[in-house]
Protein backbone atom coordinates (compact mmCIF):
# COMPACT_ATOMS: atom_id res chain seq x y z
CA UNK A 1 0.00 0.00 0.00
CA UNK A 2 2.94 2.41 0.50
CA UNK A 3 3.85 2.55 -2.91
CA UNK A 4 -0.11 3.23 -4.01
CA UNK A 5 -0.10 5.78 -1.90
CA UNK A 6 3.15 7.63 -3.30
CA UNK A 7 2.45 6.70 -6.97
CA UNK A 8 -1.50 8.68 -6.10
CA UNK A 9 0.71 11.51 -4.46
CA UNK A 10 2.85 11.61 -6.67
CA UNK A 11 -0.37 11.51 -9.54
CA UNK A 12 -1.93 14.68 -7.47
CA UNK A 13 1.05 16.81 -7.32
CA UNK A 14 1.28 16.10 -10.92
CA UNK A 15 -1.88 16.91 -12.03
CA UNK A 16 -1.69 20.50 -9.99
CA UNK A 17 -4.37 19.83 -7.55
CA UNK A 18 -2.17 19.84 -4.52
CA UNK A 19 1.71 21.23 -4.22
CA UNK A 20 2.26 18.73 -0.79
CA UNK A 21 -0.01 15.80 0.23
CA UNK A 22 -0.21 13.40 2.39
CA UNK A 23 -2.12 9.87 1.87
CA UNK A 24 -2.84 7.32 3.86
CA UNK A 25 -4.19 3.72 3.15
CA UNK A 26 -5.94 1.57 5.81
CA UNK A 27 -6.35 -2.34 5.32
CA UNK A 28 -7.99 -5.01 6.72
CA UNK A 29 -7.65 -9.27 6.38
CA UNK A 30 -10.50 -9.73 4.56
CA UNK A 31 -11.61 -6.73 3.23
CA UNK A 32 -9.99 -6.09 -0.51
CA UNK A 33 -11.25 -2.22 -0.63
CA UNK A 34 -9.34 0.12 1.54
CA UNK A 35 -11.16 0.60 5.02
CA UNK A 36 -10.09 4.70 4.82
CA UNK A 37 -8.19 7.01 2.94
CA UNK A 38 -7.09 9.89 4.48
CA UNK A 39 -5.53 12.79 2.46
CA UNK A 40 -4.28 16.05 3.96
CA UNK A 41 -2.84 18.70 1.24
CA UNK A 42 -1.46 20.92 4.34
CA UNK A 43 -3.31 24.08 3.01
CA UNK A 44 -1.68 23.91 -0.88
CA UNK A 45 -4.60 21.63 -2.12
CA UNK A 46 -7.12 23.19 -4.97
CA UNK A 47 -9.39 21.49 -3.87
CA UNK A 48 -10.46 20.05 -0.82
CA UNK A 49 -9.50 17.10 1.01
CA UNK A 50 -13.21 15.22 0.77
CA UNK A 51 -12.99 16.32 -3.11
CA UNK A 52 -9.26 14.96 -3.26
CA UNK A 53 -10.49 11.16 -1.99
CA UNK A 54 -13.06 11.36 -4.24
CA UNK A 55 -10.37 11.96 -7.37
CA UNK A 56 -8.56 9.57 -5.82
CA UNK A 57 -11.16 6.72 -5.55
CA UNK A 58 -12.42 7.48 -9.07
CA UNK A 59 -8.93 7.04 -10.69
CA UNK A 60 -7.35 4.51 -8.80
CA UNK A 61 -8.18 0.81 -7.75
CA UNK A 62 -6.62 0.15 -4.70
CA UNK A 63 -7.12 -3.21 -4.01
CA UNK A 64 -3.89 -5.53 -3.34
CA UNK A 65 -4.27 -7.57 -6.47
CA UNK A 66 -4.94 -4.40 -8.82
CA UNK A 67 -1.85 -2.35 -7.07
CA UNK A 68 0.35 -5.41 -7.97
CA UNK A 69 -1.26 -5.62 -11.49
CA UNK A 70 -0.76 -1.78 -11.84
CA UNK A 71 2.31 -1.40 -10.42
CA UNK A 72 3.94 -4.64 -11.86
CA UNK A 73 5.02 -5.59 -8.06
CA UNK A 74 5.57 -9.30 -9.37
CA UNK A 75 8.91 -8.72 -11.40
CA UNK A 76 11.74 -9.95 -9.72
CA UNK A 77 13.39 -6.03 -8.97
CA UNK A 78 13.34 -5.86 -5.64
CA UNK A 79 17.02 -6.34 -5.29
CA UNK A 80 17.82 -2.61 -6.52
CA UNK A 81 16.12 -1.75 -3.72
CA UNK A 82 18.38 -2.83 -1.09
CA UNK A 83 20.91 0.34 -1.81
CA UNK A 84 19.37 3.30 -1.86
CA UNK A 85 15.94 2.61 -1.06
CA UNK A 86 12.59 2.07 -2.56
CA UNK A 87 11.75 5.80 -3.23
CA UNK A 88 12.89 9.12 -4.89
CA UNK A 89 14.46 7.18 -7.84
CA UNK A 90 12.58 8.36 -10.93
CA UNK A 91 14.67 7.77 -13.50
CA UNK A 92 14.82 3.78 -13.24
CA UNK A 93 11.47 2.78 -15.37
CA UNK A 94 11.35 -0.77 -12.72
CA UNK A 95 10.13 1.63 -9.89
CA UNK A 96 6.78 2.51 -11.37
CA UNK A 97 5.30 4.01 -8.45
CA UNK A 98 7.55 6.89 -9.37
CA UNK A 99 5.55 7.30 -12.87
CA UNK A 100 2.60 10.14 -11.70
CA UNK A 101 -0.50 8.12 -13.37
CA UNK A 102 -2.75 10.90 -15.93
CA UNK A 103 -5.92 11.62 -13.98
CA UNK A 104 -9.37 12.34 -15.04
CA UNK A 105 -10.49 15.02 -13.12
Amino acid sequence: ASYAARWIAKSIVKAGLARRILVQLSYAIGYPEPLSISVFAYGTGKKSDDELVEIIKSNFDLRPGCIIRDLKLKRPIFQKTAAYGHFGREDDPDFTWEKPKKLKI
